[in-house]
């Protein structure tokens, strides 16, 4: 069995998505913060990537979301810092 780059890429973020996890269910992570969605962002963006090699339409349709929701997530983080703000 040969290991590719594509592999690695896929493995890569498979971590990227479950380490926030398990750090979130230690209680060491926030899920409202910028690293949790920000390192979920960065795990499907590697799966996809790893997908356009190897295609799974289910997969690659749940990798798309989960980006999407971790886009979110983000966008909520700076919303919210920027009220922080004074003006």
């Amino acid at each position: 069995m040969v290991i590719e780059y594509h592999d690695i890429a896929g493995l890569t973020g498979a971590l990227l998505v479950l380490i926030p996890y398990f750090l979130l269910q230690a209680n060491t992570m926030k899920s409202t913060g910028l690293w949790f969605s920000t390192l979920n962002l960065m795990g499907a963006i590697h799966i996809i990537f790893s997908l356009l090699h190897s295609w799974n339409l289910t997969s690659f349709s749940i990798e798309v979301i989960w980006a999407s929701v971790s886009l979110y997530g983000i966008y909520k983080w700076c919303r919210k810092q920027t009220k922080k703000k004074p003006k």
